[in-house]
């Protein structure tokens, strides 16, 4: 087994952009893996934080320059070898162990955030659905979605909000002092942009305006949270008025240029404007950054937020890490005892 990837820890956000793989190129990727005489299993993991490809392979030659080498062929562009400095791979226990690292949240920006493990198995049943699982990787996940699950519930690792929408609206908060009676656009209304509107129900903001390509899911969230579901015709217009704005769309470019919030700052009569990107690749123009009364930030910023929060958490790293070695034996054991078993026997015992 080897995993090949890059995350918030080895790679600043501009290099994690030029790994990012959406959906469509996650499949496109795993097709590719599925078609190559040397590999017998994979899956990959691609979030606003890391990029990884965990394959079983035939032999050595599957490394690190392999895996980068068909990541530029997916996104159509040219290798960087500039770039592999940030690349890491691990491999047999040690990718085992960093497996089980990612689905506690150890390896989280946000330490103990919940929502990589619901990413982690979207990831895994996706490969699984395109074929690419077999015996090792089926045991492997399911005891990695297992120790996820048991590093939550019995210890304080996820204590207190924990994902990347929390950790935008704590900015927020300290940034403008308070979010009470403020007003809220939310651009995207996928999990990222559902959390952060849960997570600002309960903030006393005097509204959130919520946008969407699909008109539809915007009205249904909206409804649900008490919030209004706008257009991008109104976008000029709603930034405007609004003291904050959060973006998490992952659309292919930037949604807010340098010119387009230039033109809204001269219409805000001198009120500050916070803009707050957890989106990847990134919407907001970084230079967005330069205009006077703007203050933008992007997800590379959001651990200074969550840091006094942490001492908690921290204090359960050593339970954690405790539960992955328990697991990591558990594996090792389950492996051997389900290499001498015969398919038709397999899944049943895999599943115990």
């Amino acid at each position: 087994m080897i995993i090949v990837g890059l995350n918030h820890k080895t790679a600043p956000i501009d290099v994690r952009e030029k790994f990012y793989l959406n959906p469509a190129q996650q499949d496109l990727l795993l097709l590719e893996l599925k078609n190559h005489p040397l590999i017998s299993e994979a899956f990959v993991l691609s979030t606003c934080n890391r990029t990884e490809v965990y394959l079983k392979r035939v032999d050595q030659t599957v490394n690190r320059d392999f895996v980068i080498e068909l990541i530029a062929k997916v996104r159509k562009s040219p290798v960087d070898n500039q770039l592999s400095h940030h690349v890491y791979s691990y491999e047999q226990m040690d990718a085992i162990e960093h497996l089980l690292k990612v689905a506690t949240g150890l390896d989280s920006l946000v330490l103990g955030e919940k929502q990589i493990l619901g990413q982690l198995k979207k990831s895994v049943d996706r490969a699984r659905e395109l074929g690419l699982l077999s015996k090792y990787f089926n045991i492997l996940s399911n005891i990695a979605i297992r120790t996820g699950k048991k590093a939550q519930t019995e210890t304080d690792v996820s204590y207190g909000g924990s994902s990347v929408s929390w950790a935008a609206i704590e900015m927020a908060q300290q940034t403008l002092g308070t979010l009470e009676g403020r007003s809220v656009l939310i651009i995207g209304a996928g999990k990222m942009g559902e959390l952060a509107l849960s997570n600002l129900h309960n903030r006393s903001v005097s509204k959130i305006y919520l946008m969407n390509r699909t008109g539809e899911k915007a009205e249904d969230l909206a409804q649900q949270y008490g919030g209004v579901a706008a257009s991008f015709w109104d976008i000029k217009e709603i930034l405007t008025e609004v003291d904050v704005c959060f973006c998490s769309v992952g659309a292919p470019h930037y949604i807010l240029d340098q010119e387009k919030i230039a033109q809204i700052m001269t219409l805000r009569q001198g009120r500050s404007l916070v803009l707050i990107d957890i989106s990847m690749p990134r919407n907001i123009d970084p230079a967005v950054a330069k205009i006077p009364g703007v203050s933008l930030s992007s997800i590379d910023a959001l651990d200074q937020v969550v840091n006094a929060n942490m001492k908690k958490r921290q204090e359960a790293i050593g339970q954690v890490q405790e539960i992955i070695t328990h697991k990591m034996a558990e594996f090792n054991q389950k492996w051997e005892k389900l290499c001498s078993l015969n398919d038709s026997d397999f899944f049943e015992a895999a599943q115990s």
